[in-house]
């Protein structure tokens, strides 16, 4: 949702459905024009070589949620500025490739890649229709990127689900769901529960003329286990962060008041079956 600094100003707001393609319409104009805004924010905090799972600073160096990734190829789903493929690829794995909606995140992206020496080669596509052949990756991970900008969980998972090859791992974090209840204030105001966990209406932000130019989805957990298993995977794990006490940054709707009383973060971890 909107935050301070210089993000493109919010519309009207209103809860509805939103199908895929106005919703990914509104992702890519609202990325383009937030990606200046969001790296200069959390660019520091997501480090130009550094893989960061969530608000709460889950570091894969310390996790290893993706296991040994020696010798295997990897797709970053919703990339940004490709911070997390990045990482991999500085920690010796040769193939790994991102893709992210916003053409001014893959912009910065490149930028990062010249200054940092690592290059992650990256494209512009769309979660729900990835241009990748079947059983391309032995990795597919998303640290919030794409998936909680997706209106069907299922569709995404199942593409996620489709390019994995056999025996592959696929992990990727997402707002948790009980946030849905909560307003985006990290402070003790955003304790008290405003909407239904159960209201998978859209959040959306509308021009004048009422269509969407930035849009959010809700899944509940039972949602994202549903998609997981319809897209023939295995739930192996699902992470839900505690706040560290070293951590005192405040990320719109994440924060340490907040974050030490209910999870701000789900990372779920699946395989496909050999």
């Amino acid at each position: 949702m909107y935050d301070e600094m210089d993000y493109p100003a919010p519309g009207r707001v209103e809860r509805r459905a939103v199908a895929g393609p106005e919703s990914a319409r509104a992702g890519r104009l609202w990325w383009d024009g937030a990606a200046d805004a969001y790296q200069a924010e959390h660019g520091d905090f997501l480090r130009d070589v550094g893989f960061i799972w969530s608000p709460e600073g889950v570091d894969e160096a310390d996790a290893r949620l993706l296991g040994d990734v020696s010798g295997k190829r990897i797709l970053e789903v919703g990339c940004g500025a490709g911070q997390c493929g990045r990482w991999l690829r500085a920690e010796g794995v040769r193939e790994v490739v991102g893709f992210d909606l916003a053409l001014r995140q893959l912009q910065h992206s490149r930028r990062i890649d010249e200054q940092s020496g690592h290059r992650l080669p990256a494209v512009q596509a769309d979660a729900q229709r990835m241009p990748f052949a079947t059983g391309s990756f032995d990795v597919v991970f998303s640290a919030f990127g794409a998936f909680p900008f997706v209106p069907a969980a299922e569709t995404a998972l199942a593409e996620a689900g489709r390019v994995l090859r056999p025996g592959g791992r696929f992990v990727f974090s997402v707002t948790h769901p009980i946030r849905w209840c909560f307003p985006d204030d990290p402070s003790k105001r955003g304790m008290t529960v405003k909407q239904s966990y159960f209201d998978r209406r859209a959040y959306v932000e509308e021009d004048d003329a009422g269509r969407a130019v930035y849009v959010e989805h809700h899944h509940t957990v039972g949602d994202w286990l549903r998609g997981i298993v319809a897209a023939g995977l295995l739930l192996q794990d699902l992470v839900e962060p505690e706040w560290p006490e070293g951590n005192k940054q405040v990320w719109g709707g994440w924060g340490p008041v907040r974050g030490r009383m209910i999870p701000g973060t789900a990372i779920f971890s699946a395989v496909k079956p050999g």
